[in-house]
């Protein structure tokens, strides 16, 4: 296994971002790939640091996986909390230990800049999703998210 070296986003890595995030779109239940969309929110987020990071897994100068921690103030912390909110490995290096890394480097991260706790969804059938996080000390919450859609429907 070749070591992985990870680093924050740049605007350099957008393309690589969004390829990494069309492929995830492909496999959830919710959402569908929409690259422009996916390139508007990259940016923004990239420009807003205090708001969320991307956290990129290389392998040499090959981004092979990215996850994306957006931080939120918590009440019931009461201090700062991240959301995981996108994570994946390119399909071609799956099964090598390669997302239990860049997991533990987010939550490493994550507690650098002073968050207390991280959530995280995944689709309710993806089982192999749900031990995965298990296996890194993740819990189920009693918590059950809901959705409200703010977009305006075009039909």
């Amino acid at each position: 296994m070749t070591a992985l070296h990870f680093s924050l986003a740049s605007n350099n890595d957008i393309d690589a971002i969004v390829a990494l995030l069309t492929a995830l779109f492909e496999q959830e239940a919710d959402f569908k790939p929409d690259p422009p969309r996916q390139q508007r929110a990259v940016r923004d987020q990239l420009a807003h640091p205090e708001q969320g990071e991307i956290l990129l897994a290389r392998q040499q100068h090959q981004v092979i996986g990215m996850v994306s921690l957006l931080y939120l103030p918590s009440t019931a912390m009461g201090g700062r909390v991240a959301l995981l909110e996108d994570m994946i490995i390119n399909e071609n290096f799956r099964g090598s230990g390669y997302g239990r890394q860049l997991l533990s480097a987010a939550i490493a991260h994550a507690r650098k800049r002073d968050c207390l706790r991280i959530t995280l969804l995944t689709d309710r059938d993806n089982k192999s999703a749900q031990q995965f996080y298990q296996q890194q000390g993740f819990s189920f919450s009693a918590m059950v998210p809901m959705r409200l859609s703010l977009e305006q429907d075009n039909g």
